[in-house]
């Protein structure tokens, strides 16, 4: 049987930040055949919800929300200043949710991004706390829109306090808010998890979202990733979110920086899109066995 999912892609596949002005991405990603757009909000002043929602209903493409949490929003930080910025901007976020239509919002939420050091076991449950207390404020905010919060792990070189499926359900049984779910991505579970059926498994029904690329974050079907293990991890757990994928662009040095791209992962990033919806599908509605790499070329050592 084929999955029962919907199709999304991310934002930051083209552009860095969004804005109003980026609303002309949504007629090509809908005649992709994207049942979703992902928009990526860093910076809350610089959308007109208004303008992007009218846009939105005009050509009938749906809509998710994810956050950018930099050195300056930072849940575990001893400064209580960025700890208050960074639910200040969650709170911007989840009205653009309100908005937009889109029913949670996503992302590692709980650290500053790039927060990843060795430290004691005191800091580590002293920040633990600092992160289970303010997402529970966060929480509460999302409740009282009908929203979900979505966190997700990240991989070790970029979060030292979640990592795994694993991690961030301990975080949500903590948090223990009936606002607080789960977004996996692939790119870091390809990095964390020894296996990724077990994965989402662990997520289980906490799991909202899927974010996917390949495991080098190029287009999904031409690199290493399991993709007959994500559908049965999906299969085992009934879900029927959507699947989005998520890279970035290069042409943003910023953007590029932050998430080390730094060079094209595709031919463009029109193709990118276009040959991962159409990889996607053909996973979604085939057989349960890994499919060949779409476009690539391999030396057996």
């Amino acid at each position: 049987m084929p999955l029962d999912i919907t199709f999304g892609v991310s934002t930051w596949l083209w552009t860095s930040p969004f804005s109003t002005e980026s609303i002309s991405l949504f007629p090509k990603i809908k005649a992709m055949g994207y049942d979703k757009v992902e928009i990526a909000v860093e910076d809350p002043a610089l959308i007109d919800t208004k303008v992007v929602k009218r846009a939105l209903d005009e050509i009938g493409l749906g809509v998710l929300v994810c956050g950018a949490f930099g050195p300056t929003r930072d849940l575990t930080s001893a400064d209580e200043t960025l700890r208050q910025n960074s639910l200040n901007y969650i709170e911007a976020c989840l009205d653009i949710c309100v908005e937009l239509g889109a029913p949670f919002f996503a992302g590692p939420m709980y650290s500053a991004v790039g927060k990843a050091r060795q430290v004691s076991p005191e800091q580590k449950q002293t920040e633990w706390h600092l992160a289970v207390t303010n997402l529970q404020k966060a929480c509460d905010m999302a409740q009282a829109r009908n929203l979900y919060l979505a966190l997700e792990p990240l991989n070790r070189f970029e979060s030292d306090l979640v990592n795994t499926a694993e991690d961030v359900t301990r975080l949500v049984k903590d948090i223990n808010h009936p606002a607080a779910k789960i977004i996996l991505d692939g790119f870091h579970m390809n990095i964390e998890e020894p296996d990724i059926e077990e994965a989402i498994i662990t997520a289980g029904k906490n799991l909202i979202h899927l974010q996917v690329s390949e495991n080098y974050r190029g287009t999904p079907g031409t690199g290493q990733t399991r993709w007959d293990a994500f559908k049965k991890g999906l299969k085992a757990i009934n879900y029927t979110g959507t699947v989005s994928i998520e890279s970035f662009t290069p042409a943003n040095k910023e953007l590029a920086g932050a998430v080390c791209i730094w060079k094209p992962l595709a031919s463009s990033q029109d193709s990118f899109a276009a040959e991962g919806i159409k990889f996607l599908k053909n996973w979604a509605g085939e057989k349960d066995k890994k499919p060949a790499p779409a476009s690539a070329s391999f030396i057996e050592l």
